[in-house]
């Protein structure tokens, strides 16, 4: 996939990316659920020289969720687009966003210590209770 497309609820503003750079995770922190309003955010990293707002972006916001880190949003529909550190080489994708298929699959569930209670978390994928970067699973029939 070279260029992944996607935009707000209300579609005022749209963005462009490139090819994802790390796994999709389902993040179940505290401001995830509450920022998206749901029991995790589906997330991955783009490179932040491959994203851009191609639509709407005189009026997009933001907000520091915490130290540093700041979520972009359309104001009109409240949609969350992706988030950023300033100074980090990528940008965090909210891939509930997208109108493209990356052409890959969540590969874990982060953060799951701090889950919504009334969500219960199936065995498909693997299970961190803190925010340890997953890593690719090998092959089947080879060790780590």
């Amino acid at each position: 996939m070279e260029k992944l497309e996607g935009g707000c609820l209300c579609g005022a503003v749209r963005y462009e990316a490139g090819p994802l750079t790390g796994p999709i995770i389902n993040c179940h922190c505290k401001t995830c659920r509450k920022a998206h309003g749901s029991a995790f955010a589906s997330t991955a990293r783009t490179a932040r020289a491959s994203f851009r707002w191609v639509q709407g972006a005189e009026s997009v916001r933001s907000f520091e969720s915490s130290p540093g880190k700041h979520r972009h949003f359309c104001p009109a529909c409240g949609s969350h687009m992706m988030a950023e550190w300033a100074s980090a080489p990528d940008v965090i994708l909210r891939l509930g966003t997208l109108d493209s298929d990356p052409g890959v699959r969540p590969i874990a569930h982060i953060w799951t210590e701090l889950k919504a209670p009334w969500y219960e978390i199936g065995a498909d994928l693997r299970q961190f209770p803190q925010a340890r970067p997953p890593e690719p699973e090998p092959p089947r029939g080879e060790s780590a």
